[in-house]
């Protein structure tokens, strides 16, 4: 697994793929393996899938057609062969003088012979016909909540498995990772040595492993100049930064013997859901890493809004049952 630190590729598609090849390459092929590919097939995020196709050679494709619309052409062997993609060429079609048929059988184009970069694989077309299949900006809201609903099951390992009270995280007891142990990355932004603690603070970070040493002259803490593709071992929260003893508080399920491989902390542009912040009970004044006091007009600054309630939408469809 590699913590790739954002919702969508479109800023940095040159590391997703970076990130693909490396996940790929420990694959053993002694099992079968389904690749799930991304809902971006417009513009550049055709090209991309043109290229993932490329790089992965898989013997079947399926591809499923949205209700009534026609725009995406059928990724056919000969499609993807003939079409550039994001960061790939296509094999152009090769050009032949005007003849007369009587000759053509005789003219044969280097490009046509042993082509091994042909690719060969089934494509299995699917064309389901249901309601609201593919309807804009829907599947960004659904994949959102499911996000939150992911992560909030992820830190529910943090609770005690006994039925009893949900403990707000100020209330759990977090690892004290010493600054030196660890190097820091930002992967989505630039930010400035000087504010990198109020960045790490409070936010959801990847447990990484990187292949080099962590080599740190002083007490820390240690900076990477460039975003790793590394194995990601699991998730956490710093829960604060204690700068006079150098330690990072994290909260994280990863059980002891994994989070002794960790040696680097990749912040990326995932949140920590709202509810967990605003939720937080028992708690006088203040809320911890929430305040009303503070101007928005700040670069990166921003409301956290507090969904009471959700309306379900009605929508009026015949269904056959």
């Amino acid at each position: 697994m590699v913590y790739y630190g954002q919702t969508s590729c479109e800023q940095d598609t040159e590391r997703y793929l970076d990130v693909v090849k490396y996940v790929f390459s420990s694959y053993k092929k002694e099992v079968p393996l389904v690749i799930n590919t991304m809902g971006w097939v417009k513009g550049e995020g055709l090209l991309l899938l043109i290229d993932i196709i490329r790089l992965l050679s898989p013997s079947h494709i399926v591809q499923m057609d949205v209700y009534d619309w026609k725009a995406m052409a059928p990724l056919t062997p000969e499609y993807v062969h003939l079409t550039p993609g994001l960061y790939t060429k296509g094999k152009q079609q090769a050009k032949c003088k005007q003849m007369g048929t009587s000759g053509a059988e005789n003219w044969k184009s280097s490009e046509e012979e042993g082509d091994a970069s042909a690719p060969e694989y089934k494509l299995l077309y699917v064309h389901p016909e249901f309601p609201r299949a593919g309807v804009a900006g829907e599947a960004r809201v659904h994949s959102g909540i499911l996000r939150d609903m992911s992560i909030l099951g992820y830190l529910g390992q943090l609770q005690s498995p006994d039925i009893g009270a949900v403990l707000p995280l100020h209330s759990l007891v977090p690892y004290q990772v010493p600054f030196s142990a660890v190097a820091l990355r930002v992967i989505h932004t630039d930010v400035a040595p000087t504010n990198i603690m109020y960045a790490v603070n409070a936010s959801w970070v990847g447990l990484c492993r990187i292949p080099d040493e962590i080599r740190c002259q002083t007490d820390g803490p240690v900076l990477l100049t460039q975003t790793p593709v590394c194995d990601c071992l699991g998730f956490g929260i710093v829960r604060g930064v204690e700068m006079e003893k150098k330690l990072y508080h994290i909260l994280t399920p990863v059980p002891p013997e994994n989070l002794r491989l960790v040696n680097c902390l990749l912040l990326g542009n995932i949140a920590i859901p709202n509810c967990v912040l605003v939720g937080q009970q028992g708690v006088e004044g203040e809320i911890p890493y929430v305040t009303s006091d503070y101007n928005y007009s700040i670069l990166g600054s921003g409301k956290l809004k507090k969904k009471k309630h959700f309306k379900r939408r009605e929508y009026a469809f015949e269904c056959d049952y």
